[in-house]
């Protein structure tokens, strides 16, 4: 389709803009650009379209935002082993550009990430994302905001706080992921899924830590995924309430042999019982055992387990996903 501009006695017609719908980034220069966040600013502000971002092999020391306006981004690696993006904040660590948009003159856990997804409809697939900071604390890997994010066969890593979920608007998807670290590794407020990951504890502590609010109707669910442990860990809790209206759901999910018998946790708080909602259905493996779990949390009937489909806790969008290969 033509434009067509009217200057003064003067038809003038222009040919239509076409946008990239891909880019390539390598950092020996034989991509369109040497880092992720380059090829990220060049992408269409507000997009419609999917544009896909080719990460070629290598370790990217990075600090990574994808801001709100850069949407329908699909980043993909060559190799989620060896295509990978490091950086090393962490909550307390000092901001060496002086203070934030916030006043901090230090970084937070919601500014320590590696990775900052801010943009609904992304994607990410083929990658490492990796907080290097070390056991300091809180020092988060990726940080996901945006609406409709789907990760596949990625992995995050890190220690304390690895995945922060955030904003309860937020719907996420994690398909074949490998997810590591020790305290409240998986925590937020987002309705997120969690499909055939497998989640690895390095201290006995706890997995995840849900801020539900009460006006979602799912939190955390977990689905066919795996948890296991390094050798030394012997004691380590499903989850327990960061916000009192957690929810978490464990449906059909291998248990290693470090999982607490009593499997939740009420944060020192008696009163989270009352409000937090914890489930399993069909946990099978050493760190399974409806018997011993904490009085307060549920087994769920078939029956109830049914609920727990893509579409009714994603919505529909999850059905008809399908970036551009």
């Amino acid at each position: 389709m033509l434009l067509l501009f009217v200057l003064p006695g003067i038809w003038v017609f222009s040919q239509p803009v076409s946008y990239p719908s891909s880019f390539t980034v390598a950092q020996d220069g034989t991509g369109n650009f040497r880092t992720i966040q380059e090829a990220i600013n060049a992408v269409r502000d507000l997009s419609q379209q999917w544009v896909t971002i080719h990460i070629r092999k290598g370790v990217y020391r990075e600090k990574v935002v994808v801001p709100s306006w850069k949407t329908m981004i699909r980043l993909v690696g060559e190799s989620r082993d060896s295509t990978i993006i490091q950086w090393d904040d962490f909550s307390g660590k000092p901001n060496p550009g002086g203070k934030d948009a916030f006043g901090k003159e230090k970084f937070t856990t919601y500014t320590s990430y590696t990775m900052l997804v801010a943009a609904n409809d992304f994607s990410a697939e083929n990658l490492t994302i990796e907080n290097t900071a070390g056991r300091v604390g809180q020092a988060v890997a990726l940080h996901v905001e945006g609406d409709r994010c789907v990760i596949s066969n990625c992995r995050l890593l890190g220690n304390q706080d690895t995945l922060y979920t955030g904003t309860e608007e937020s719907h996420q998807y994690y398909k074949d992921c490998f997810i590591e670290g020790t305290t409240d590794f998986v925590f937020g407020e987002a309705t997120v899924v969690f499909s055939h990951c497998v989640f690895r504890s390095l201290l006995n502590s706890f997995l995840s830590a849900a801020a539900t609010t009460p006006r979602q109707a799912f939190g955390f669910v977990f689905m066919d995924c795996r948890l296991e442990a390094d050798t030394s860990v012997k004691k380590v809790f499903l989850g327990r309430p960061w916000r009192p209206y957690a929810k978490t759901v464990f449906l059909r999910t291998d248990m290693g042999p470090q999982i607490a018998p009593a499997g939740w946790d009420n944060w020192r708080n008696p009163e989270n019982e009352k409000t937090a909602y914890y489930a399993e259905y069909e946990s099978h493996g050493p760190g399974a055992g409806a018997d011993k779990r904490a009085s307060w949390s549920h087994q769920l009937s078939a029956k109830e387990a049914k609920q727990y489909t893509l579409e009714n806790i994603l919505g529909q969008w999850i059905k008809q996903y399908q970036p551009i290969p």
